[in-house]
């Protein structure tokens, strides 16, 4: 799956539950799909959903959302595929360069959902996508409270530090993105405000359709270089991700890959 920077296009070359195999989100978002489209998804789904996504997300330079299906299928609770593509959007803090996804096969309760119901899911849905994170994009996710913690909570204790060390948190993290490999600098702060410098270099890569790897790491502690229990550490994502292709590029990272989401 590759993205078109300038149209927000994206090309489900390989994506294992792509619907037809191409989405172009270029397309201006009125113009129903050839052959049965829908008046309904053109002029109320796809306008409705992209105006809830702008509500969900603390900012968004530019979303484009296109919903397929002729109006007898939609009627039916039946949407065959929704396409969404998003240039600098922020959620919870997390800033995304890029992120382009595709939903197919997707069955709602539209019929309930008329008569007032909430609208849910009624089957799980697979969902191909591709994300581009650029390295400004990343070092400004990384002051989120949201990945702020889980970094500290996941990184410190596998770290050559004492128990009492391992309480603390990290600060002032920033990531170097290279080709195939990531290096991270933070401060730990210690007992009587006292401050560790922290450098992880690692390269990353797929070990498996649901985990990444940190492969070959090197730790300095206070500028001496520790061994630790953090060598080919593997992040496991469960069952409902598969993760087709990580690249690491200098400056930016893009991830292809596709989760199913449950009802």
């Amino acid at each position: 799956m590759t993205v078109d920077r300038n149209s927000l296009q994206f090309d489900n070359r390989a994506g294992a539950a792509s619907c037809d195999g191409t989405a172009n989100l270029s397309q201006g978002q009125g113009t129903p799909p050839q052959g049965g489209g829908s008046r309904i998804a053109s002029s109320v789904l796809s306008p409705a959903v992209q105006l809830w996504l702008r509500s969900q997300v603390q900012q968004v330079d530019e979303l484009k959302v296109k919903i397929e299906g002729s109006d007898r299928q939609i009627f039916s609770g039946a949407i065959p595929k929704v396409t969404a593509a998003a240039l600098g959007a922020v959620y919870k803090g997390l800033h995304l360069t890029e992120v382009a996804i595709e939903g197919c096969g997707i069955r709602i309760n539209l019929g309930q959902a008329l008569k007032g119901k909430p609208l849910r899911l009624l089957e799980s849905v697979p969902v191909t996508g591709v994300l581009r994170l650029a390295q400004p994009d990343l070092n400004a996710s990384l002051k989120a409270p949201l990945l702020a913690d889980a970094l500290s909570e996941f990184l410190l204790p596998l770290l050559p530090l004492t128990d009492s060390e391992k309480s603390l948190k990290l600060e002032d993290s920033q990531i170097k993105i290279e080709a195939g490999k990531l290096t991270l600098t933070a401060t730990i702060l210690g007992a009587g405000d006292s401050q560790i410098p922290l450098v992880l270099r690692t390269g990353l890569r797929i070990a498996s359709s649901r985990e990444l790897m940190f492969e070959a790491p090197e730790i300095e502690v206070d500028r001496e270089l520790k061994s630790s229990d953090f060598h080919d550490f593997k992040i496991d994502f469960g069952p409902e991700v598969e993760i087709e292709e990580l690249i690491l590029s200098p400056g930016e990272m893009v991830c292809r890959g596709g989760i199913r989401v449950l009802p």
